[in-house]
């Protein structure tokens, strides 16, 4: 993605305040072409995801009760959005685990800019569509180490669930249908260290 592209941005969060303000500070972020678009129900998020496809999702995760990332992902059928936290009070951080980035109140535009880039990855993108996500290699990673599906939810804090669809979304992307293969790719792109991989005989 390139920096003039729009980049569509969902901010679900039923204060105005706070989601309008969010919004205006992410317009004017620079070298960032952002449109937000502001939900304020779920009936409203969901339609949001269909017509506007955004990139990113910046949830309040006492949204409309709680927000269940794991569901809204599984119904909506998009596991590609990037979703962020956004932490209006004391949120439990085991609560957090499931969000790929976590904006606070008091963040200022320096390090919102950082956070919003990051999730975009302009480089990966721009380099190849079908590059993997930065979790994706943290899980290739696993994988290469030897670690189970089990061992790797445990240490990335993420489900056993979200492993699998990770682990299948990378086949997918990288074509690659063997643990030999995942290896050769890893060692290749300096994901691990050759001393690093677990060899099973």
């Amino acid at each position: 993605m390139k920096s003039q592209e729009v980049i569509h941005v969902a901010i679900a969060e039923v204060s105005t305040i706070v989601r309008t303000g969010l919004a205006n500070v992410l317009k004017r972020l620079p070298d960032l072409n952002i449109q937000t678009i502001e939900v304020t129900s779920t009936d409203a998020l969901h339609h949001c995801i269909d017509v506007y496809k955004p990139g990113i999702l910046i949830v309040n995760p006492q949204f409309e009760g709680w927000f269940d990332i794991a569901s809204f992902k599984h119904e909506e059928g998009r596991d590609e959005i990037k979703v962020v936290a956004l932490i209006c009070t004391m949120v439990n951080t085991n609560s957090l685990k499931n969000y790929d980035e976590k904006i606070d109140l008091f963040d200022d535009e320096v390090t919102l800019n950082q956070k919003i880039t990051s999730l975009i990855n302009f480089e990966e993108e721009e380099n190849d569509r079908n590059a993997l996500s930065q979790r994706e290699k943290e899980i290739v990673e696993c994988v290469v180490k030897g670690m189970t599906n089990k061992e790797i939810a445990e240490k990335l804090y993420i489900s056993i669930h979200t492993v699998i669809t990770h682990r299948r979304n990378i086949t997918r992307k990288l074509q690659i249908h063997s643990a030999a293969g995942l290896t050769i790719y890893a060692i290749v792109n300096k994901l691990v260290q050759l001393n690093e991989v677990k060899m099973k005989l």
